[in-house]
């Protein structure tokens, strides 16, 4: 199931401020890549894929992200707007992202190394392995 989380913050107004993302703390797997995507235009759609077996935690340390995810049954929308907020998806969920503000970045840290066998990247072929019950209980919402 995902998760919205709220990271800590730490530090003041004077000095600035550190949120961390730490192994088998916030998220339930260890950490095997981290990447940011950036210099993306206003309006611009990204993502629209789902892992088979990737879990990942994604944040956006400055800007405005919209993130819908789908599970083949049930979509469900998320606003990333701030350093604090992370949002947990497990693996064989889609994802599509817009960009809403000008210079946003999106971090993302994930349980898996790149591989692209682990992507879906065509919708109806994403429905058939949920309808096989590939991920059986893992892709709630």
């Amino acid at each position: 199931m995902e998760t919205l989380i709220n990271l800590e913050k730490i530090g003041n107004g004077e000095d600035g401020y550190l949120s961390l993302i730490e192994n088998n703390h916030y998220i339930d797997f260890s950490i095997k890549r981290v990447f940011y995507t950036y210099g993306v235009p206003v309006g611009t759609i990204r993502g629209m894929h789902a892992h088979k077996k990737c879990k990942r935690i994604i944040w956006c340390p400055y800007g405005k992200i919209e993130i819908m995810l789908d599970n083949g049954f049930k979509r469900k929308v998320y606003v990333l707007d701030s350093p604090e907020k992370a949002l947990i998806i497990p693996e064989g969920i889609w994802i599509t992202m817009v960009w809403k503000k000008e210079a946003s970045v999106l971090c993302a840290a994930v349980s898996e190394y790149y591989e692209e066998e682990d992507y879906i990247r065509d919708y109806n072929k994403y429905l058939q392995h949920i309808k096989e019950g590939y991920w059986k209980n893992e892709n709630q919402l």
